[in-house]
């Protein structure tokens, strides 16, 4: 199946902090990824909707985690959904995914999976969030997490939660 995004569909991309690859790379890797979820899952957005995507360090989304989740603590990806949704139609402002440097490159290396594999699939867990697909509840996180593994199966990376039990207690 074709990857393609929705059309006027614009991928605001920026690097904050944390020493992540060159822009471009990560805005081809944001661009397939997401490419993929709207392509092979039930995704509506108004045409020239937007989505920003914050690269960044521990140290900054340790801060907003303790802000917006009462965590204190870095996490790997948070979603920020910019506006609510006309039915099941997302945008324009469909929201921020905001990743953190550190915690992606270690859970990779703690996984044992290619870094770019890893951070496309935190691209899709990010995106689903952005739709209002959870992982709190054992039923909403088995929804959210077989449709990740289809999506990510499309572009031939393998199912992220092969060697993990089900957790349903947020990122």
């Amino acid at each position: 199946m074709s990857e393609t995004l929705p059309e006027g569909f614009v991928v605001d991309l920026t690097v904050e902090a944390g020493d992540w690859p060159e822009e471009r790379w990560l805005k081809d890797l944001a661009a397939r990824a997401i490419s993929a979820a709207f392509s092979n899952a039930d995704l509506e957005v108004v045409e020239n909707t937007e989505v920003s995507l914050l690269f960044t360090d521990d140290a900054s989304i340790r801060k907003l985690n303790k802000q917006w989740r009462d965590k204190d603590k870095p996490t790997n990806v948070l979603s920020f959904p910019g506006s609510d949704p006309q039915g099941e139609v997302y945008g324009p402002l469909l929201g921020d995914i905001v990743f953190a440097r550190e915690t992606v490159v270690r859970e990779s290396e703690e996984m044992g999976v290619d870094f770019s594999d890893h951070l496309s699939h935190l691209t899709v867990h990010g995106l689903l969030h952005l739709f209002d697909y959870d992982h709190q509840e054992n039923e909403e996180a088995e929804l959210m997490e077989s449709l990740e593994k289809a999506i990510l199966a499309v572009i031939g990376i393998g199912d992220p939660y092969a060697d993990r039990p089900l957790v349903a207690d947020g990122d």
